[in-house]
């Protein structure tokens, strides 16, 4: 089964992560803006001729989940980390607010029918994390999944991380890579960013005054999502906490962990069958050859 890459941002598997002790901000030494954009050309580069190998393997899949407070920056990091890989390879799904046929079923169902294929990176911006982070902070949500009567929501979010576990395991038994990358955006970086779209016409688009209220929710969204990940950061579908406020630096990170993650899943060209092999020469006369 895969094992996570270390990283200095990988949550441990312990069960004692604090969100109060994930920093907000690169370290002190970081380089600057120009170099770390440098850096992550250089690494989608490379992220870009893996991905070309893995999907002619067709043995395996990458699932990257992200998760964030608004305005953390997760569309721009996908688009930053997944420029200029293969469309063919890549498959975005964004998770907005459950249809009526998605509420028909469990809370899994709507991701499990977008996971990718062996061979393919699929992201999830958001995820089924959504219905331990945000319908706990707004379990009033719960009235409408049409959850059978005998539900124990005494024990619901407890039960949630048993179920998300258990899939992600399943998952990693089967070939799909799961990383999950919780940008950690500070709140007062976010009340710049809010204050940027409502400033800029160009950013006007991106605001949305619900996401303002959800401000009034932050310790509780906090909680959520310390529980949501120490609960579920597993070595076979680890949670990375990445500083947020510091863009060039976010999208660096998450990219080195994509990078070492597909380095370290042995993967190779699938060698031809021998039969075809010693046809190879007869195959090239005849092109060579063709009037």
């Amino acid at each position: 089964m895969f094992k996570a890459p270390k990283h200095d941002y990988l949550v441990g598997f312990d069960e004692k992560f604090r969100l109060s002790d994930a920093p907000h901000g690169p370290p002190v030494d970081a380089p600057g803006k120009k170099k770390c954009r440098e850096k992550l050309a250089k690494v989608v580069a490379e992220i870009d001729r893996l991905q070309h190998i893995l999907y002619a393997h067709d043995r395996s899949a990458l699932l990257l989940i992200f998760q964030a407070m608004d305005a953390a920056g997760k569309d721009g990091t996908i688009r930053a980390v997944l420029s200029g890989l293969n469309p063919a390879g890549c498959q975005v799904y964004s998770f907005k607010q459950p249809s009526a046929l998605e509420r028909d079923h469990d809370f899994l169902w709507r991701s499990n029918i977008r996971l990718p294929e062996r061979g393919r990176i699929g992201v999830f911006n958001r995820s089924y994390y959504e219905e331990v982070l945000v319908a706990r902070v707004h379990p009033d949500i719960l009235d409408r999944q049409q959850l059978p009567g005998n539900i124990d929501r005494k024990h619901l979010w407890r039960d949630r991380f048993t179920s998300i576990r258990e899939q992600e395991a399943h998952l990693a038994r089967n070939g799909t890579v799961v990383l999950k990358f919780w940008l950690n955006v500070s709140k007062e970086e976010q009340k710049k960013r809010f204050l940027s779209r409502l400033d800029e016409p160009e950013k006007n688009w991106k605001f949305s005054s619900a996401d303002v209220r959800e401000r009034g929710y932050w310790q509780d969204y906090m909680r959520a999502y310390e529980e949501a990940i120490k609960s579920t950061s597993r070595a076979w579908a680890p949670w990375y906490a990445i500083p947020a406020d510091h863009k060039p630096w976010m999208r660096l990170q998450v990219a080195e962990i994509i990078r070492d993650t597909l380095r370290g899943l042995d993967l190779h060209y699938p060698e031809v069958d021998p039969q075809e092999k010693v046809r190879f020469d007869e195959m090239r006369d005849l092109l060579e050859n063709e009037e």
